[in-house]
């Protein structure tokens, strides 16, 4: 997991989010669920303030 997650992982940390969601909102469930940094930054830098969908935020993070 060097450069970007594994989606699979992505979403198992964003397990218990109820969209739509801020960005803030998906940091602050990704570090309660115990994501790694790589996680975290990616979805800090995912260039979004809001996803309507865990698949938006695949999109952003996956799309970089």
């Amino acid at each position: 997991m060097a450069d970007q997650p594994n989606p699979i992982e992505l979403q198992k940390h964003l397990a218990g989010v109820d969209y739509p969601a801020s960005r803030a909102t998906l940091v602050e469930a990704a570090r309660r669920n115990g994501a790694p940094d790589d996680i975290v930054s990616a979805l800090e830098n995912s260039g979004k303030d809001d996803f309507e969908t865990p698949a938006e935020v695949s999109e952003a993070v996956f799309s970089r």
